[in-house]
């Protein structure tokens, strides 16, 4: 069973994903919370596999319980947002969350989403992670990176020919299949590389790591 935990500041919105969720037969809800302190408490309690987060709530935020529960290795996020882009998300994906749906989003789309993010997968559609890193990376008209982003940036030296072009991949937000398909390796090993480009660049989401192969030019 993937375990999840539901992080909403309204109880209404709780329900009616607990209820969408119960009926995918592999996830169970372990647990609620109406703010990102309780959050961060009951990630700590109970270890869920993927927290569905709530970027908007009272208190402590979306983006701080998803910095904190990222950093201390307690759960992948999923960021859950009313709207497609907006400042919030930023922030989520940058404190590390495996990706983010719409809460308009089809219960299949919710039950898909968080079967991949269980799996290490993010669940950013490529046509919006390609909006979501244009809007990060791109350089302000002042000249500041725009909303955090930082230019073109050094790649770690220890990164290998084809770790950079699994690198390239994610920074055209192609999937672990898609990266298996465009160079000619298995969708395992494909995997396999993602996890240590990720580690290399000392990232903890493809998002993450896409942003970094902006930066870089590699996208």
């Amino acid at each position: 069973m993937i375990r999840v935990l539901l992080a909403d500041d309204h109880a209404a919105i709780r329900a009616g994903l607990r209820m969408l969720l119960a009926t995918a037969g592999d996830i169970e809800v372990v647990g609620e919370a109406g703010d990102g302190a309780v959050a961060v408490t009951n990630a700590r309690a109970l270890r869920p596999d993927v927290v569905l987060m709530d970027v908007r709530m009272p208190g402590t935020d979306g983006v701080t319980a998803t910095r904190q529960i990222v950093d201390e290795g307690l759960s992948e996020v999923l960021v859950l947002t009313t709207f497609d882009l907006d400042e919030y998300v930023f922030g989520a994906l940058r404190a590390g969350a495996a990706g983010f749906l719409l809460k308009t989003a089809e219960a299949s789309a919710l039950v898909d989403a968080v079967r991949h993010v269980a799996a290490g997968d993010g669940v950013v559609a490529p046509e919006v992670t390609r909006r979501l890193i244009a809007e990060l990376s791109a350089p302000a008209r002042n000249g500041v990176g725009h909303r955090g982003g930082t230019g073109l940036a050094a790649l770690p030296a220890d990164l290998t020919p084809r770790e950079r072009d699994v690198l390239a991949g994610l920074g055209s937000g192609l999937s672990n299949a898609e990266l298996a398909a465009e160079l000619t390796i298995s969708e395992a090993t494909a995997k396999t590389h993602v996890s240590r480009v990720l580690a290399k660049l000392g990232v903890t989401s493809r998002v993450q790591a896409a942003i970094a192969a902006r930066d870089a030019g590699l996208a």
